[in-house]
């Protein structure tokens, strides 16, 4: 029996109960979810200060639509990454830790889509507004390719390579 515990926690790399690894998973997700919170607040505290600049009523229809979607998703990046800790609120002590770190890493992820969203479409309006369309379609393109890179697929394939060890 000893030996079964000890290989099973080389393979997993801890030692510990499924409660600790909830407890210690359910404090890392919010960790990152402190540095999502804090670039999804200072996009969309941005965003929010665009329609009382004196230029906003110089956006053409286009630009408006654009603007207005990013709203729709900042507010959406804040809804998903705001929402692990409203789950855990309304189900603390329940003894569903394992349930709430599956949402709260769904949700996460969510939020981490919109984000992505949220950062490529607000660079996408200020080189429309500064560049023109040309600019801004290869500037967001450029933005769109790195947080690809940057948030998926360098990860992916650091833990494939890490499998592989």
């Amino acid at each position: 029996m000893a030996a079964q515990q000890s290989s099973s926690a080389s393979t997993q790399g801890r030692n510990e109960t499924p409660e600790e690894r909830s407890d210690r998973n359910w404090s890392e997700l919010l960790q990152e979810l402190r540095v999502t919170q804090t670039g999804a607040q200072i996009l969309t505290g941005f965003l929010l200060t665009l329609p009382f600049q004196q230029s906003f009523s110089r956006l053409d229809d286009a630009q408006l639509t654009i603007y207005l979607a990013l709203v729709i998703l900042a507010a959406a990046t804040t809804v998903l990454v705001v929402s692990p800790v409203s789950a855990h609120r309304l189900l603390f002590q329940r003894r569903l830790k394992p349930e709430l770190v599956r949402a709260g890493h769904r949700a996460a992820l969510g939020g981490l889509a919109c984000l992505a969203l949220v950062v490529t479409g607000t660079v996408l309006l200020i080189f429309d507004v500064v560049l023109g369309r040309d600019g801004a379609l290869i500037a967001a393109g450029a933005i769109l390719l790195l947080i690809v890179l940057g948030w998926a697929v360098v990860p992916l394939l650091a833990g494939r390579r890490r499998l592989q060890d």
